[in-house]
This record gives structure tokens, C-alpha cells and sequence, in this order.
């Protein structure tokens, strides 16, 4: 589900500040940004794409400024509840989801390029992480193996594909939404998500990232009080939870273990994929 800087990076950051308290339910408004500040705070990852908002991708410097022009808006106005899904032009139609017959037939590769033991790594975090939505919510993740030697980003026999990338830190993985063209629709993992990432996991991350490919926005951008606040284009499924699988723990997250779904994850989940 981590741009300016690794998770691993913020990890002293979450644990010896932000991660002693929940936010509390500030109606604030977030303030302003411009787009010459929305464009320093994103980078580019390897691949040529733009990062921002930590893990989420465009293809272009154009596509990062309509989505700025688009979405980077105040919250003026919004109710600040939930586990929310990504949602543009508000209403259950809009929401960014996938459809009742693609949901069970959530196919993916995992690129041999990982090598044997960092591919054994992933496999086995797919698993964990995939078991994870699944058991609250109606979709299916299939590995299909037999793409695994030809994973890329136009192998057409899978719906999204999960490869290596050397991001120099930027983040430890990044993900998609759905209705992302092919070509964007990958998870990609940095080869530091394999070194020390205590209190997190790789399986976590992939649970994070894994919420993404369904549809669900960052738990932080409800509030601007959580000092990470994103734009506006979501709906609320739950509750606000600080202790989200989709909440930073540097942007006043309560969850200090591993990344999981909660209690209100899995109501939220189970909404969108009855």
C-alpha cells in the first residue's frame, strides 16, 4: 500500500511520535496546495511513472497535473466517515470497484525476476495477504503460475501483475486502482520491503496494497487533522478508524503492529464486496 520516503524509513517517525494517539475528529479545512508544491512532493519511480500521495502511480507529468486539477481540492463540506472507496463524482456508481463477475476472478503473476528466495517471499505474502480480503469480502486473487516466467506489464493473461522494482526508497511498494488501464494496473515491490521493515511485514505492506487494487482510498485523507491529507474523491463506507490497514501510522495511525485489517476494514470490505 509509500512515496516521499520507505515505510521502513518512517518507521521511527510513526512509533516515537505520531502513533501514541488518534486523531482526533477535526473539522478543519485542509489547506490549499499548489501545483508546483503537489509536483515537488511526487517523484518518479524507475518505471517513468509519478508517484504521489506515497503509493499511488500516473503515467505522466500530464496525468499527475489532471489529477491535481481534478481532485486536489479542500474537504470542505465532506463527512468524515469511513473506510471509504475511491470515488469520483460522488454516488455508489462512481465508486472505483470492480465488477460482480471480475471480483472472483482477481488473476495475477508473480515475476521470476524476484529471484528464488525473494519470489518464495512474495508468493507466500500474496498468499497471506489475499487470504486476508477474502475472508471478509466477496473476491477471489488467483495466482496463475503459469505467467509467472513472462510477467510484465502487458502480459494480457492476467489481470495485474506483481514484479521487482528498484525504487532507491522512494516507497516499499506501490498499487493500482480499479479501472487503471493495464499497463498500470501492477504491484510493485522494492527490493528493501526484504530488509528490516519491523513492526511491519511484507504480507502487511501486501495487505495494504492489496485494499488498493480493490478500490479503497487511504484511511488519513478523512481528516485534515491527520496532517496527510490527500483530496476529496472517496465515499465512506464505515466509521472514521485510525487504526486502519489503509492508515499510515506517521499520519496520527493507532495501529502500531503490523499492517491488518480491522474490525471496521472488514465491514467496510464486506459493503463494497457483499
Amino acid at each position: 500500500m509509500l512515496k516521499f520516503r520507505s515505510m521502513a524509513l518512517l518507521a521511527g517517525v510513526a512509533l516515537l511520535g505520531t502513533a501514541c494517539g488518534g486523531p482526533e475528529a477535526s473539522e478543519t479545512q485542509a489547506p490549499k496546495m499548489t501545483w508546483e508544491e503537489f509536483r515537488a512532493s511526487a517523484v518518479q519511480d524507475p518505471e517513468g511513472k509519478w508517484i504521489f500521495d506515497m503509493d499511488q502511480a500516473v503515467d505522466s507529468e500530464e496525468e499527475l497535473r489532471a489529477y491535481f486539477d481534478n481532485n486536489v481540492v479542500t474537504d470542505e463540506g465532506k463527512n468524515h466517515d469511513g473506510l471509504a472507496v475511491y470515488n469520483v463524482g460522488g454516488g455508489t456508481a462512481n465508486d472505483r470497484k470492480w465488477s460482480s463477475t471480475q471480483k472472483g476472478s482477481l488473476t495475477y503473476c508473480v515475476s521470476s525476476t524476484f529471484g528464488t528466495t525473494n519470489k518464495a517471499k512474495v508468493v507466500t505474502a500474496m498468499n497471506s495477504a489475499t487470504a486476508a480480503w477474502e475472508a471478509t469480502a466477496s473476491v477471489n486473487f488467483v495466482h496463475s503460475t503459469s505467467y509467472d516466467a513472462s510477467c510484465t506489464a502487458s502480459q494480457a493473461g492476467v489481470l495485474f501483475d506483481v514484479r521487482p522494482v528498484n525504487s532507491g526508497g522512494q516507497y516499499l511498494a506501490r498499487a493500482f486502482f480499479p479501472g487503471s488501464a493495464r499497463s498500470g494496473r501492477n504491484v510493485l515491490i522494492d527490493n528493501t520491503a526484504f530488509g528490516s521493515i519491523s513492526p511491519w511485514t511484507l504480507a502487511g505492506i501486501l495487505r495494504h496494497e492489496l485494499g488498493h487494487t480493490l478500490g479503497f482510498r487511504h484511511e488519513h485523507t478523512r481528516l485534515s487533522s491527520t496532517g496527510c491529507y490527500e483530496d476529496a474523491q472517496w465515499r465512506a463506507l464505515t466509521a472514521y478508524d485510525s487504526a486502519s490497514v489503509m492508515h499510515y501510522p506517521q499520519c496520527r495511525g493507532t495501529q502500531t503492529g503490523d499492517l491488518v485489517l480491522t474490525s471496521l476494514d472488514k465491514t467496510g470490505a464486506r459493503a463494497l464486496y457483499p
